[in-house]
Order: C-alpha cells, then sequence, then structure tokens
C-alpha cells in the first residue's frame, strides 16, 4: 500500500524536527555536556519518532480500511509486525 504523502506532511514536519534534535544531541556529546542533559534530548528524540512511525502506521491503516472492502482487506499480521517494531 502506497501512503497518501499529502496526509502525512505534520509526520515530515515531526521528522525533520527529530532531526534538529538529534543534531543537538551530538553537539552536546562534543562539547561534554552533562549526562541527563544529553539523556534527556536523546528521549526526546526518541519519542518524536516513536509517534511518527505510530502515525505512519495509523494513517496506512485508516487509508486501508477505506479503499477496501472492510477489516478483510487488512493484513493483521503485517500490522502487528509493525506496532512491535516501534515498541
Amino acid at each position: 500500500m502506497q501512503l497518501d504523502p499529502t496526509k502525512l506532511t505534520p509526520v515530515v514536519n515531526r521528522i525533520k524536527r527529530a532531526h534538529g534534535q538529534l543534531a543537538g544531541v551530538l553537539r552536546l556529546l562534543e562539547e561534554g555536556r552533562e549526562c541527563d542533559d544529553v539523556v534527556t534530548q536523546l528521549a526526546a528524540v526518541s519519542k518524536a519518532l516513536d509517534r511518527a512511525g505510530f502515525v505512519i502506521i495509523a494513517s496506512g491503516l485508516q487509508q486501508c480500511l477505506a479503499e477496501g472492502d472492510g477489516t478483510d482487506s487488512v493484513d493483521v499480521k503485517k500490522l502487528e509486525k509493525l506496532f512491535l517494531s516501534l515498541a
């Protein structure tokens, strides 16, 4: 299933923001900053990427249901694998 890029603009923006946060984490490490500062920013990046992944999966599921003939058109095992990959 191909995702509709026009519906994923908020996800793209979130990933771009996470990209900037990750650059900040690298900068903190290079500057020798405190461990708690680094871990806090790293956790923020991780959470942002996880949320983006869940939105992508949810959008794909919604699109699948809208285009298909109901839940029979959804590959449950594939969705389960996708969700678990983010857990």
